[in-house]
């Protein structure tokens, strides 16, 4: 493998574990960071269910091999990779906390800042818990509010309201494990809507107020932004393999039939079927052949997507900002590649709904990568380039064979603390 490359250029790997497929994608960052995409592996995925890993050697697995396709493809050798996290064991929540400023002049340092950071995350949280981000939100200054940035300031009091995301120590321990047993470095691990939105999303929606929906095979995540801060998280176990499981019985068919079904002749909104084509679909085992048309297989998909994107309009209303989100919804995932979404999700939210594609890419496999089903994958490259998590550095959870890297990532919140507020 060519490392020659690492000389001039950071090389970063996001790898996206997701329920029906793993992508690998290996891409340089250059001085004026400029992101071009070097290697793209995807592999299919059957060790997860709905997000969260059931079967560790499956999963390596699929790992080892998207990996490998994306180092045949770049030429670069891979040792660390910054991996996704979803399921729906992730919590949010927010919490505040107050120090006060202590030193001769009164100046708040990026010190104080961590120490006040450190105080929001004293909660009381499951022991089956642990925190992956905490993202600020605002900071007050002696009573002051609505600062972004207060480092250089002079006060005696600063209050600080964070979002926490959460999500099983398993979960993650299993993540870790699978990526370590494949025989690589965990550099991050982020949570997957958090990743879709730095692909996705510009940074006028971001301001305008916006929801992000990446609905994948076994999870739907979703991302509230608000003057350019992520305001809400959740991710809903329903997603593209139930759609695919509702064609499977309803309509009487293998799996593997139901997802092309999907794939090639599905649409998500009957409303907006221009022919009602009769589809033929293959006997099971010497059966002779059924028929169905398309309006048949689009109630079955419509029915599935309508329950999605109604328990996402309940997310938008426990978040608060359901007034506050000028640029709409942006879909994502290999979910909205279903025929129609976009005017589904605008009937059922109320609001304007587009598809979402990796964005802000400079050269190389940008067209291989120019699809939702890439935006986590983009993501998370996107992440680690603004984390600084590039395979020259050292790692930022060290590799361990006992599970202890996930531990250690407590001990590692400061420092990513740190890249947090540089993006404020």
């Amino acid at each position: 493998m060519n490392n020659s490359m690492e000389e001039q250029d950071k090389i970063v790997v996001g790898l996206d574990i997701g329920t029906t497929k793993v992508c690998a994608i290996v891409a340089s960052i250059d001085d004026q960071d400029h992101i071009n995409i070097l290697g793209v592996g995807r592999a299919p995925s059957d060790g997860l269910n709905r997000g969260v890993v059931v079967n560790i050697d499956k999963t390596v697995n699929a790992i080892q091999t998207a990996i490998e396709q994306a180092q045949l493809a770049s030429g670069i050798e891979v040792r660390s990779v910054n991996v996704g996290i979803a399921g729906d064991h992730i919590r949010s929540m927010r919490s505040k906390g107050v120090i006060t400023i202590n030193n001769r002049d009164n100046e708040i340092t990026m010190q104080d800042v961590e120490r006040l950071l450190e105080d929001c995350q004293r909660i009381m949280l499951p022991t089956d818990q642990q925190i992956i981000h905490v993202i600020p939100q605002e900071f007050v200054v002696d009573g002051q509010d609505g600062i972004s940035d207060p480092v250089g300031m002079s006060g005696m009091r600063m209050e600080a309201e964070v979002h926490i995301i959460t999500g099983l120590v398993s979960a993650a321990k299993n993540i870790y494990r699978c990526v370590e047993r494949a025989g690589y470095q965990v550099a991050d691990i982020i949570l997957e809507p958090l990743a879709s939105s730095y692909s996705v999303l510009d940074d006028e929606e971001k301001e305008a107020g916006v929801v992000l929906v990446d609905i994948g095979g076994g999870t739907t995540d979703v991302a509230i932004f608000q003057d350019n801060t992520i305001r809400h998280t959740a991710v809903i176990a329903i997603a593209g393999k139930k759609v695919t499981d509702d064609i499977r019985v309803g309509l009487s068919v293998l799996d593997d039939q139901a997802e092309k079904l999907k794939k090639e002749h599905g649409e998500s909104f009957i409303d907006m079927i221009e022919d009602d084509n009769v589809i033929t679909v293959p006997g099971i085992a010497g059966r002779p052949p059924k028929e169905i048309t398309k309006s048949i297989l689009a109630k079955i998909i419509q029915a599935r997507m309508e329950e999605i994107l109604e328990i996402v309009a309940i997310e938008i209303k426990r978040s608060g900002y359901a007034d506050a989100l000028s640029a709409g919804v942006v879909l994502t995932g290999g979910g909205s590649l279903l025929k129609n979404v976009s005017p589904l999700a605008t009937e059922v939210l109320g609001m304007d709904a587009k598809i979402g594609k990796p964005l802000g890419l400079s050269g190389g496999l940008t067209e291989e990568v120019n699809n939702p089903i890439y935006a986590t994958g983009v993501g998370l490259v996107m992440h680690a380039m603004k984390a600084g998590n590039s395979m020259g550095d050292k790692p930022m959870i060290p590799a361990t064979s006992k599970g202890t890297s996930v531990e250690s990532l407590m001990n590692r919140i400061a420092e990513r603390m740190k890249s947090w507020f540089k993006e404020l």
